[in-house]
């Protein structure tokens, strides 16, 4: 099925209710955006000449131009490929070389960029600016049909962020995106018509995936005038757009959390927050529950299973009673129900409770491989199974804990040492306003841990501090050998730590 049915379907059930709204204002119903779209995608296939399983690019500032941009490609039987705002030129030129993207949407601050960066794209035929004649015209002319669409055809090509060397395309099929969608009603929520989503996140990214399953419950997709994540402007949209759901990274929850105006935040404003893509420390996650409620609920994925791998539900989060409470908070959760999660040795074999390996992940929402990357494929998906690369283990109660990157843990005389474990110790102390930890080479020990720190609002801090308090929580042997205190901490597009940046520093 084309996951352009979805909107199919909403614009008959749910025709004259709000589907995009820029700011406080209302830009389209459901019955608009449907026809928008189905005009939108006579012009892909005619006026542009494109064919089925095209890739069409945006790079695209939050905007409600994004939703009317994707649906058209889907409309039409092409494959879109987002592009995160904020990467670089050479970035940008990798990709749209890369994926033979045939023509790329943009908004005006990145227009000079893409024309630069498609330079390098012999296959871009052209380039559309959404705020310009060339888009509007758009609009002129007939609808046509859906088109049709397999279940194994491409539907979105997600890339990488590529901290660890060049980005790689997940492919991404119509089934892959139908499966995450009904898995949010299983596992995530099942949100009665008329609410909302606010996209304060890159719509390239995870807010973008949670598009589907928002729209088939007739929510309205709101944007930010910004097209940006401020957090005055998003409590002032949710409290226009009331039932919000909204996805953020935890560094996100955290700038909304430790801000003024969420005092100004309705009861009723909110509906629910799901948080992912990088750790959310448990002090930051109980300060969140005091401030805002039971509202919150944990999605672990990658981009090549995207939003769903496993999920921290919002029952648990709010069961404060239980004897596991804070070990439950700093888990990733139970496996999604469209999934089957394993911890597995290098050699595949599944391990017992509280055994560390690496996860393993199989079901409908994995992809099909990397863009015409066989290696890299061959080294993921092995027998069906996706291998993460990532490094965790499953406790008595069926929760998995993420430990870290398989990448990053770090082996000290012998003895594995997982960086999270201790960043979760010293985000306990109430002057660390984020921290990150490595390993550094050691001629005897092989590595030795590290921290990084920042203060919060420039207070002083003293390294015996935080040994003092790692010692009062961890063994001995996985206490910092060094802090390096700085103003910042290098962070790629999506919010993730780079902890390759930091360890050039050492």
């Amino acid at each position: 099925m084309n996951i352009a049915h979805l909107l199919l379907g909403s614009a008959r059930e749910f025709r004259d209710l709000p589907a995009l709204a820029r700011g406080t204002a209302t830009h389209l119903t459901y019955r608009e955006l449907w026809r928008k779209v189905s005009v939108m995608s006579m012009h892909l296939r005619g006026r542009f000449g494109l064919a089925r399983g095209d890739r069409v690019a945006f790079a695209m500032s939050n905007g409600v131009e994004a939703i009317e941009v994707m649906y058209a490609i889907w409309h039409a039987g092409l494959c879109a490929v987002p592009m995160n705002a904020k990467l670089h030129a050479r970035e940008f030129a990798f990709i749209l070389e890369n994926s033979g993207a045939r023509l790329c949407f943009v908004t005006p601050d990145l227009a000079l960029t893409i024309a630069e960066a498609a330079k390098q794209a012999p296959d871009l035929k052209e380039i559309v600016d959404v705020t310009t004649r060339s888009y509007t015209f758009m609009e002129v002319g007939d609808p046509i049909a859906l088109s049709e669409a397999e279940p194994t055809d491409l539907a979105w090509l997600f890339y990488t962020s590529g901290t660890t060397g060049r980005p790689k395309g997940a492919m991404l099929t119509h089934r892959n995106l139908l499966a995450m969608t009904l898995n949010y009603f299983a596992d995530v929520d099942r949100p009665p018509p008329g609410g909302s989503i606010v996209h304060a996140a890159p719509i390239s990214h995870g807010s973008g995936l949670w598009n589907f399953a928002l729209l088939a419950r007739g929510s309205v997709q709101v944007f930010p005038e910004s097209g940006k994540y401020e957090v005055p402007e998003t409590v002032e949209l949710m409290n226009r757009w009331p039932d919000c759901s909204i996805f953020l990274a935890p560094t996100m929850v955290k700038r909304l959390i430790e801000h003024g105006s969420v005092s100004e935040l309705k009861s009723e404003a909110l509906r629910l927050i799901t948080y992912g893509g990088a750790p959310m420390y448990v002090s930051d996650l109980k300060h969140a529950l005091d401030l805002l409620g039971n509202k919150l609920v944990q999605i672990y994925g990658q981009g090549e299973s995207p939003m769903t791998i496993t999920h921290l539900s919002r029952e648990m989060h709010a069961d404060r009673k239980h004897p596991r409470w804070e070990q439950r908070l700093a888990s990733a959760g139970r496996p999604d129900s469209c999934v089957a999660v394993r911890v597995v040795d290098e050699a595949g074999r599944s391990l017992g409770v509280d055994e560390v390996g690496e996860i393993i992940v199989k079901g409908d929402t994995v992809m099909a491989g990397y863009w015409n990357n066989a290696e890299a494929t061959a080294k993921s998906l092995r027998d069906g199974w996706l291998w993460t690369g990532d490094v965790g283990a499953f406790d008595e109660e069926g929760l998995l804990t993420l430990k870290d990157r398989s990448k990053d843990m770090i082996i000290s005389g012998g003895s594995n040492i997982y960086p999270r474990e201790i960043e979760d110790v010293l985000n306990l102390h109430p002057a660390v306003a984020e921290c990150s930890v490595v390993g550094r080479p050691h001629p005897e020990w092989g590595e030795e841990v590290v921290a990084f720190v920042v203060a919060r609002d420039g207070r002083a801090l003293a390294p015996a501090e935080l040994d003092r308090l790692c010692l009062d929580n961890i063994a001995r042997f996985k206490r910092p050998k060094d802090y390096k205190f700085v103003e910042a901490l290098p962070k790629n597009n999506y919010g993730k730590i780079l902890k390759t940046e930091l360890r050039k520093l050492l």
